[in-house]
């Protein structure tokens, strides 16, 4: 499988890769100073290729470039979170300790 391009939907307020016909999704919502990252989807056809973690990277390096706190509301992206440590400086300091210690 080549590097899947992740691209941002905002009409539909989702990052999403498309391969093979098939889209896998993280959905947000954009607050004025906050990004809630709500829910990832990958189609089964699509597991097990590191989609998930593509998407949730996508999210947070751009709640980084904006400079918005992230809320962390979907159970994979807190898990991407807790293994990738370097973002935990974006989540919103009174969701940090909860993704910390999930």
């Amino acid at each position: 499988m080549s590097d899947p391009i992740v691209t941002q939907n905002e009409d539909s307020h989702r990052f999403e890769i498309t391969l093979d016909g098939r889209t896998a999704f993280l959905e947000y919502h954009r607050g004025r100073d906050f990004l809630s990252l709500v829910h990832t989807e990958v189609p089964a056809e699509l597991e097990g290729h590191g989609i998930g973690g593509r998407l949730a990277k996508a999210g947070l390096e751009f709640a980084r470039q904006e400079n918005l706190k992230v809320v962390p509301s979907c159970p994979f992206v807190a898990a991407y979170i807790r293994r990738h440590p370097e973002y935990l400086e974006l989540v919103m300091e009174k969701y940090r300790k909860s993704v910390a210690q999930e």
